[in-house]
């Protein structure tokens, strides 16, 4: 054993520590990543709703596929919301999981939409409607189960007033505070005239 090994060796058993080094290496990124804008699709929407539910929807489960046999299947958690797009004022429902941010519903408050109480729970409703939320039009029932019956009670007043609205909305009636800029537009243009030259 060398001097230098005795002296550390003594130093530790005395209780001392031997003195540690700082590392001074520094590492850069491989590769380096420029922020990039995201657009979620709702830029050009306001929220009328908002609320955490849990969804869920009946169908088959991949072990059933082809057997008929259906049941409820939890699709996920998340902030159901009703959104009014600000240039044609169509009404949607959107529902994005929570954390992942995917989408799990995603389709038009259609008027013809019937919302119904789920049996034997006073905070849930469930509906049929065309989901667009995998990328394609499919026919999906729906059940939404909200924290409390009271909330629940919200969703569907809210629901139903956005059903109206649509219903208008598709109809073709204006709203009242269009009314008067929607006259003078019309007078203007029909005063417009044309010549031939």
């Amino acid at each position: 054993m060398s001097a230098e090994d005795e002296t550390t060796t003594a130093a530790a058993t005395e209780g001392e520590t031997p003195k540690e080094e700082e590392s001074t290496a520094t590492f850069e990124p491989v590769v380096k990543l420029e922020e990039v804008e995201v657009k979620s699709g709702e830029e050009d929407e306001e929220s009328l709703f908002g609320m955490r539910a849990k969804l869920f929807i009946f169908g088959e489960t991949l072990l059933d596929v082809g057997t008929g046999n259906k049941t409820w299947k939890e699709r996920g958690v998340g902030e159901v919301r009703l959104l009014r797009h600000r240039e044609h004022e169509r009404i949607r429902l959107l529902m994005r999981q929570e954390k992942t941010m995917k989408v799990i519903a995603n389709h038009a408050l259609d008027p013809r939409i019937r919302l119904e109480p789920n049996a034997g729970s006073d905070r849930s409703w469930v509906w049929s409607a065309f989901d667009f939320a995998e990328g394609e039009l499919v026919e999906t029932v729906f059940a939404l189960r909200f924290a409390d019956s009271e909330i629940a009670g919200k969703f569907k007043d809210m629901f139903l007033q956005c059903q109206k609205d649509m219903e208008k909305l598709l109809a073709g009636e204006d709203k009242p505070e269009g009314a008067k800029e929607a006259e003078e537009v019309s007078k203007a243009l029909s005063d417009l005239k044309t010549e031939d030259k």
